[in-house]
């Protein structure tokens, strides 16, 4: 009998990692309290909070306003997806 390990092609990478790839890219970021912020992704930090540029904020869909540069404090973020 033979102990065999099996690894997969697939590989799991770290979150950090995700957020490192998706920097200076467009991005939604979504709140908890519903709003969504679509924008260039300028950096985040371990606390996910989080600075971005040319940011659109939309409220139940709907364009509420425009900015030049947003700061989001991480506590208030439901998710980032890239886009």
């Amino acid at each position: 009998m033979s102990t065999e390990t099996t690894t997969t092609s697939t590989e799991i990478s770290a979150p950090s990692r995700f957020l490192n790839e998706i920097t200076a890219t467009s991005v939604i970021v979504k709140l908890y309290s519903g709003e969504e912020y679509h924008g260039i992704l300028e950096s985040i930090d371990g606390y996910m909070n989080v600075t971005m540029e040319d940011t659109k904020e939309y409220v139940h869909g709907k364009l509420i306003k425009t900015y030049n540069d947003v700061f989001i404090r991480g506590n208030n973020v439901l998710y980032i997806s890239n886009v």
